[in-house]
């Protein structure tokens, strides 16, 4: 005998427990599988508890520095188990809010490992032995893992994933960080503001290589002025971990190579789909690369299967995991949903300046074939920055020519994860230059920067 549903979803992360309140909105009958925790790694072991640390680094950095304020703080220090524990309770806050939600709204949770059994059916081994879902539609949301270095699994004691790194047995003397995307900066850039000698690694020519370049170059150049040791077209070989430290062959561009010590090294090198266990093959449902292959409503090649999240390909965010999953489920209403698009998706890394994008970067503009318009303004230049004592940084936004379409947006500097947001939305609504212009923002904000990085491009930059 099966249980039967409208719907049931396999993952309850951000994709699948937002799909599973929508369902439930439209009326639907909704079961949601889970081996982990509710809200899965985003909530639990990605973007919230990280972002609790980085907090914590933040007050500890301006604790540090309080007679820049005309404050007087001595004998600063910090207590790890106290920074983890806040983390994790913070975590543990939401994934009991999830909980309510799912109770809220009538969706039955499952505790176990589910399998695709058939197209619309899912058996899941619970501890009290298996139990049959059937719905009538199926969602694959399980998401995504942290991806070893070949041959050199983590092993949480000397080499971390992001999971290990958010609950450390100790504190890192010095830290060898591979790859430099925004899990690997905002790592580094929490352990470098708790004390830790950090060295950044990345094998593409820049960090943060899917940012602008003018950010990424921003970056590498304000992440060294604090301290930090950022090596880019450097490939890590030979990682070799012992009881009390890693040693690690760094090999530069140049093809010099050295061998070095490390307390800890911290893997940060991409994500790997969670779809090898999960029953995908016997049904032949078409993967790439081990992503689930969708069509822009989700719908995978075989009826009644639906695919969201991670598990379908970059990028890898939460905030798209969750457009997917109302687009998906609006689509399985009969609603006619918009399909999902990509372009205006806006990625954020929350480090030390933090970094902020949406749309087109000016290389890709300008190989997509635009005659492009670029504004920049600096921090320096804004009132609020200055008062802040946050005056580094910049707002950079491209422009098509001839149409005065918004190609893209990019910030590097103080809230820009906040910040961003307006020009997500300027993009979605097709504003062009005109309306941003005559648009009036209020002072002393950081969002006036965004607003005379729009004038700069047309040569109408009012204070710098």
């Amino acid at each position: 005998m099966s249980d039967s549903f409208d719907l049931v979803i396999l993952g309850s992360g951000p994709g699948g427990y937002v799909a599973a309140i929508r369902a439930a909105q439209l009326g639907l009958s909704v079961a949601i599988v889970e081996r982990e925790r509710l809200g899965g790694i985003c909530l639990n072991w990605g973007c919230i508890p990280t972002k609790a640390l980085l907090r914590t680094s933040e007050i500890y950095h301006y604790m540090q520095h309080a007679d820049a304020y005309g404050l007087s703080a001595t004998g600063v220090s910090f207590d790890l188990a106290k920074v983890t524990e806040r983390s994790r309770k913070v975590a543990g806050q939401l994934n009991a809010g999830v909980k309510s939600l799912m109770k809220k709204n009538k969706v039955t949770v499952v505790e176990g490992e589910g399998r695709l059994t058939a197209a619309t059916e899912i058996t899941v081994k619970t501890g009290s032995g298996d139990r049959v879902l059937a719905g009538k539609n199926v969602i694959v949301a399980t998401g995504a893992r942290a991806r070893d270095l070949p041959g050199v699994p983590a092993d949480g004691l000397r080499i971390w994933t992001y999971r290990h790194a958010m609950v450390p047995p100790e504190m890192p003397t010095k830290l060898l960080v591979i790859g430099s995307g925004a899990i690997g900066v905002e790592f580094a850039s929490f352990y470098n503001d708790m004390g830790a000698d950090v060295t950044v690694v990345e094998m593409l020519d820049r960090i943060l290589p899917v940012e602008d370049e003018e950010i990424s170059a921003f970056m590498a150049k304000t992440l060294t002025k604090q301290g930090m040791r950022m090596l880019s077209g450097t490939k890590v070989s030979d990682v070799t971990p012992s009881a009390t430290e890693v040693k690690a062959t760094i090999t530069a561009a140049d093809g010099k190579a050295t061998v070095e010590t490390f307390s800890h090294v911290i893997v940060a090198i991409g994500i790997v789909p969670n779809t090898e266990t999960i029953g995908l093959e016997a049904l032949g449902v078409a993967t790439e690369r081990g992503h689930i292959v969708v069509d822009a409503l989700g719908r995978t090649n075989v009826p009644g299967l639906h695919a969201i999240g991670d598990v379908t390909g970059p990028p890898w965010l939460a905030h798209k995991a969750s457009h997917e999953g109302i687009v998906c489920i609006e689509n399985i209403a009969g609603l006619n949903p918009h399909p999902f698009e990509i372009w205006n998706i806006p990625g954020c890394t929350y480090s030390r300046p933090q970094v902020a994008s949406v749309g087109m970067t000016e290389a890709k503009a300008k190989a997509a074939g635009h005659d492009i318009k670029v504004g920049k303004f600096p921090f320096i230049g804004n009132g609020k920055a200055i008062a802040l004592g946050e005056a580094e940084g910049f707002v950079k936004t491209v422009f098509d020519a001839a149409t005065g379409e918004l190609l893209g947006a990019h910030m590097v500097g103080a809230e820009v994860t906040e910040l961003i947001q307006g020009y997500v939305i300027a993009r979605q609504l097709e504003t062009t230059e005109a309306e941003l212009m005559e648009t009036v923002f209020a002072h002393p904000t950081l969002s006036e920067m965004m607003h005379e990085s729009v004038l700069g491009a047309y040569g109408r930059a009012l204070h710098f």
